[in-house]
């Protein structure tokens, strides 16, 4: 039996949709730092990488980090520490993909049907079945451009709502937590 794949997230700010559908570049928030990277540590992740193109929303995210790692929230809340260690702020998906190595697979989320869609369940037994690491790519803003949806060698299934109107809106946060669990929870 092979070792299972290493697996880590991408929350990717460059090259995002907005509302009307052109390409933008969306602001780092402080939630978005904390919360994925805690969902990440709990189930399992290699490394959570933020990726933004703009050096000031980089040192802003290093600022956050700094502040659960060695200032008054890294005391205060200890546990805040580990996560905050597997946090790899960089400038573009591709340095994501670098730090993973050359055969690293890019996997998307959307919450937008696609026909080529691959289902939690398919993407968990990939993962169980070894082979090179996954970049989990997470979109911001309106979702990922299409040239990031191009280059991915799977794209997972939306999280489905039940409800009849079809609603389904999560924040990104939410949709990470989610995803972690149905690839890699027990």
């Amino acid at each position: 039996m092979s070792e299972p794949r290493r697996v880590a997230a991408a929350l990717i700010h460059y090259p995002i949709l907005d509302r009307q559908g052109g390409i933008v570049t969306t602001a780092i928030t402080n939630l978005d730092i904390h919360d994925i990277s805690r969902s990440a540590h709990t189930f399992g992740l290699s490394d959570y990488f933020l990726v933004h193109p703009v050096a000031a929303q980089r040192e802003l995210a290093a600022r956050v980090r700094d502040h659960w790692l060695h200032g008054a929230g890294g005391k205060r809340i200890p546990d805040r520490q580990p996560p905050m260690r597997d946090l790899r702020i960089v400038e573009s998906l591709d340095a994501a993909l670098a730090e993973l190595g050359p055969d690293a697979e890019l996997w998307t989320t959307s919450a937008k049907e696609r026909p080529e869609n691959t289902t939690y369940e398919a993407a968990r037994q990939a993962i169980a079945d070894g082979g090179p690491p996954v970049l989990l790519g997470f979109g911001t803003g309106w979702g990922l451009a299409k040239s990031v949806e191009e280059r991915a060698t799977r794209a997972l299934e939306p999280i489905a709502s039940p409800r009849a109107d079809g609603f389904n809106h999560l924040s990104v946060r939410a949709a990470a937590a989610i995803s972690f669990w149905r690839l890699l929870g027990g």
